[in-house]
């Protein structure tokens, strides 16, 4: 659809750049004319593109002149995150001519430069949306999450037990199978209660364990060693593994069965840092509140972008056009409103 927009002020731009331009008897400029002397005006044109897509095609320059200026450290990024997404659909797809024709047919795209355009903009967008959810976030909230949340990194050990499941295993056999790592893992565990019974070197049997039982190639033979880790480090999934580790005194090992999508884990904490200072960490926490304030608040990409085109002073100038938008907006946050109720 945008790029049918597109076409259309193509058209218009060359209908001014060549010549005279026809006109009606009203002294309206013609943008098509028939050989019986009818025209089409401008006017009209106009009026009818507003009428249909046209706000949305406002919508996209507006913003594309708004944030370009806001954010004009950020194009570079913006546009090589958007090839690098084009360059991956055409080797999913095989070709740029059988992407070309999935966007032609599923997302009305007339070429590939216009889908790469509209993944630009988003890109630019979602940049504008982050940086204002950071601007939301206080000295205060800094400060409390610093002193709530920010621990100093950890130095761990683990051992790993990965479900032996076929690609072709019944959910019966599935089940079987992570129920004989979940076991494996508690015999991990029994072994080294019955270590720490006899005063052992807990860290020494640790090791001894990871080389015995551990499926983690890379670590098993340096005694399950994970280096320093924090929240961060690991991706999401693995959040469960970090916070039984926070959880641990060191020269402490962990007394329940870990999950993580690699399969199970018993961890073994080495040693604990010293957390960085607030100066250095401030812009990494204000990150992290802000992609929090994103994910609590429906709003804030409507609000962040609102809160640009104010800034930038904004006035359409079509009342018909400026009409559309007003109710553009209410009807986005009555829609966000009813979600929220439901």
């Amino acid at each position: 659809m945008k790029k049918k927009i597109i076409g259309l002020c193509a058209i218009l731009l060359l209908a001014s750049g060549c010549g005279k331009i026809p006109k009606l008897e009203n002294g309206q400029e013609a943008i098509v004319s028939f050989e019986n002397g009818e025209m089409i005006s401008v006017d009209d044109f106009y009026t009818k593109i507003k009428d249909s897509y046209g706000l949305q095609t406002l919508i996209t320059m507006i913003d594309k002149y708004i944030l370009e200026k806001e954010f004009s450290d950020y194009i570079e990024t913006a546009e090589a995150q958007a090839e690098a997404y084009i360059d991956t659909f055409i080797e999913n797809y095989g070709s740029e001519e059988k992407f070309l024709t999935q966007l032609q047919q599923q997302l009305g795209y007339q070429s590939i430069d216009a889908y790469q355009e509209s993944l630009y903009l988003s890109m630019m967008q979602s940049h504008a949306i982050e940086e204002y959810a950071k601007s939301q976030i206080t000295d205060e909230e800094i400060e409390q999450y610093y002193n709530d949340k920010v621990i100093g990194d950890m130095e761990i050990a683990h051992i790993l037990i990965t479900p032996d499941v076929k690609d072709d295993a019944t959910d019966e056999e599935k089940d079987a199978a992570e129920t004989a790592a979940q076991e494996k893992i508690k015999e991990v565990i029994a072994k080294l209660d019955e270590a720490k019974k006899n005063g052992e070197d807990l860290e020494k049997k640790f090791s001894e364990l990871a080389k015995e039982y551990s499926e983690d190639e890379d670590t098993k033979n340096d005694g399950g060693n994970l280096g320093e880790i924090n929240y961060g480090d690991l991706d999401s999934e693995y959040d469960e593994l970090i916070d039984a580790a926070a959880k641990l005194k060191d020269g402490e090992y962990s007394t329940k069965v870990i999950t993580t999508e690699l399969g199970y884990h018993v961890i073994y904490k080495i040693k604990t840092l010293e957390k960085d200072t607030l100066e250095n960490l401030k812009e990494e926490i204000k990150t992290t509140l802000g992609t929090e304030y994103v994910s609590n608040n429906d709003d804030a990409g409507i609000n962040a972008l609102q809160h640009y085109r104010r800034e930038y002073g904004m006035d359409i100038q079509d009342d018909e056009i400026n009409r559309q938008y007003t109710t553009y907006i209410q009807n986005l946050l009555l829609q966000l409103q009813t979600k929220d109720e439901e």
